[in-house]
């Protein structure tokens, strides 16, 4: 859903114009050969950056060129992302040449990149109404490895809102052996920058070129990042060079960046005076708002209208990534983009006598939350933000894209992160609203009946709340038959039938609730064996253990999803059975988390069986991982545990 084209999510920027390959020059002579790669830097790696290169020249306030080129060799099948390029461009965005190279082991020259090898592409996204933006795609894979392969463009850019953001070391097992950052600006145009994770060798060098001030980063030799169990994202441990203007102008537009208010203030003045409405829905919502005396229920009123009357189209043109549509077009036709629907649900609310304020956030069910520490853009896109003046919670955030998103709810998409609020007299970074372990609840209750040959019966109810919403909330907008396809590709069992099932949602507090009712028949879940019948009362929610770590681990403990998942299950045991063993009860309570199971004989002969597994959203050092493995392997083979049944005697 969203709008803002950032450099923090391009690949990079080309418009597809390609030149003879300047590898032609050199075509005599060998070039990265492999042979001359480091061991060190082999291991654990895929493929290895030889030599990557960028620059970024200001050029003004309204212009910006970026270099690169990037040499990188291919090891293996899992590195042969590294030999395709995907390339954009758009209205802004021009590209002067791209050109491509591929040598063998050897480091002689295979082939060159043509023009006829690069493919012009639609980045039409199938809900687009106009866009300008399109794309080239370049494919040097070859069949053999390994294989070096080295690509060079220059792009200029009349969008210097996103100055670049260095990565030299982008993937986990990836390797490089040598990468520079290079920025070049007028002094009149300092540059802004933060430096992470950058190593002792690395340090910035400053210069001068003329009336020119120099920036220049570099790394060499940098060992390819092991992909271990529970690390945190690659851009937590890599280095990385973000920058940022203080001063740009796109399309006449001119804005400051020194500050998240400058940036909140430049977007609003972008779009002040948009927001006017049709006399006729501005009288409709100004009755709405009269005939609702309750704040949250006139708001909900609003936002239902909205989502019954508009949809999202995408709509991507030059400046209109940062300008929206008039109140009026969305009123006249229906649709609008994220800005266009935002601003317009934040008119009809005006009219409906309720105060709001657009705010830009980074959308995305894996994205990371922005630096809040380094003002810049981070953002790709808008929701709104709804004070309310008289109860509790004090804040109704509404994301104006959907139109089935439960009404307050923001989801994995723009939940648990900051947000910039669009204020005449520029805004600040607020919090989107905290889905912890006690909002993302799965809660279930189950009845399950045994036959004398194993076979069973299960009823099955499941509540989905908080983010545990998310994984299941598109099945309601599914055909019966899809749905129930779908929830049994769900369930971790060997063979079953689902004889009944529904589903139904519940929105009406702070988190939405989907409630799934299953009944299920699966035969032979525990057939007997001789005398004894052995069953895992764990029937759906058993937690693996992760893998351990090969020698030292590397990275710290990232638990980045909180949940709570408790299960209730009562096993209904067959008449000339009873209970001969029972698991023993586990208690643990960690850092990592919390887990209880227990097993109990009822008065009527049955079994219940309890289980309760608490996750926090947290981080932990390195060090800790041996005690956070046997926490998880602890709770892996209680969840294992068998209740075994013995036949009683005639």
């Amino acid at each position: 859903m969203s709008l803002f084209f950032s450099k923090l999510q391009r690949v990079v920027l080309v418009a597809g114009v390609a030149f003879p390959s300047f590898a032609l020059a050199g075509a005599g002579t060998p070039q990265y050969p492999v042979a001359a790669l480091p061991s060190s830097l082999r291991e654990n790696a895929h493929a290895v950056v030889r030599r990557q290169d960028e620059s970024l020249a200001v050029k003004s306030v309204g212009r910006t060129v970026e270099t690169t080129r990037r040499a990188v060799t291919v090891l293996d099948e899992a590195g042969s992302q590294w030999a395709t390029e995907v390339v954009y461009y758009d209205k802004l965005n021009t590209i002067t040449y791209f050109r491509g190279t591929v040598y063998d082991e050897a480091g002689r020259v295979v082939r060159q990149l043509r023009t006829a090898d690069i493919h012009d592409i639609s980045l039409s996204d199938g809900f687009s109404l106009a866009t300008d933006a399109r794309g080239r795609t370049a494919d040097l894979r070859q069949p053999s490895y390994p294989y070096t392969v080295e690509f060079e463009y220059e792009v200029v850019s009349d969008n210097p809102l996103f100055y670049s953001t260095w990565r030299p070391q982008p993937a986990e097992q990836l390797a490089v052996e040598q990468a520079t950052f290079r920025v070049l600006t007028p002094t009149s145009l300092p540059l802004r920058f933060q430096e992470r994770h950058l190593p002792s060798d690395g340090a910035l060098v400053r210069s001068k070129q003329g009336a020119l001030d120099v920036f220049q980063w570099q790394v060499r030799n940098l060992a390819a990042i092991e992909d271990e169990a529970d690390s945190p994202p690659v851009s937590e441990l890599a280095p990385m060079v973000l920058t940022a203007p203080t001063e740009f102008e796109v399309e006449g537009y001119h804005g400051r960046l020194s500050s998240w208010q400058d940036l909140s203030k430049w977007t609003y003045d972008l779009n002040a005076g948009r927001d006017v409405l049709p006399p006729a829905i501005q009288a409709q919502m100004a009755a709405l708002g009269r005939g609702e005396k309750d704040e949250r229920a006139r708001i909900r009123k609003v936002y239902e209208y909205l989502q019954a009357n508009t949809r999202y189209i995408s709509i991507q043109l030059g400046i209109g990534g940062w300008q929206t549509f008039p109140a009026s077009s969305v009123a006249a036709n229906g649709y609008g983009d994220c800005k266009a629907l935002t601003n317009y649900c934040k008119a009809l609310l005006q009219a409906a006598g309720v105060t709001s304020y657009a705010a830009l956030v980074r959308a995305g069910s894996t994205a990371q939350d922005i630096r809040t520490d380094f003002p810049s853009s981070q953002f790709n896109h808008v929701v709104l933000c709804v004070p309310l003046t008289s109860t509790r919670p004090d804040t109704v955030w509404l994301e104006c894209t959907d139109q089935t998103n439960p009404f307050g709810y923001m989801s994995s998409f723009t939940g648990n992160r900051h947000a910039l609020l669009l204020l005449p007299q520029g805004g600040r970074l607020v919090a989107t609203p905290r889905y912890g372990a006690a909002e993302n609840r799965r809660e279930r209750r189950a009845d399950v009946h045994f036959d004398l040959q194993g076979n069973a019966t299960a009823s099955i109810r499941t509540r989905h709340t908080g983010l545990e919403f998310d994984a299941i909330a598109g099945l309601t907008g599914l055909a019966p038959s899809e749905q129930k396809k779908r929830l049994g590709d769900r369930l971790p069992l060997p063979s079953f039938t689902i004889t009944k099932f529904s589903l139904t949602p519940d929105e009406s507090g702070a988190v939405p609730v989907l409630t799934e009712n299953l009944t299920l028949a699966v035969p032979a879940l525990a057939p007997p064996n001789g005398k004894r019948v052995f069953i895992t009362p764990n029937l759906l929610c058993r937690t693996s253990a992760p893998r351990a770590t090969v020698g030292e681990r590397r990275t710290d403990i990232w638990l980045s999803h909180a949940y709570t998942y408790t299960d209730t299950v009562r096993l209904h045991i067959p008449a000339g059975f009873r209970p001969e063993q029972l698991p023993a009860p586990v208690k643990l309570a960690t850092p990592f988390g919390d887990y209880l199971s227990q097993v109990q004989v009822m008065p009527d002969g049955n079994i219940l069986y309890i289980r309760r597994l608490l996750m926090p959203n947290t981080r932990f050092s390195r060090t800790d991982y041996p005690a956070y493995l046997d926490f998880r392997r602890r709770v892996s083979a209680a969840d294992k545990a068998q209740v075994v049944l013995v036949k009683t005697e005639a």
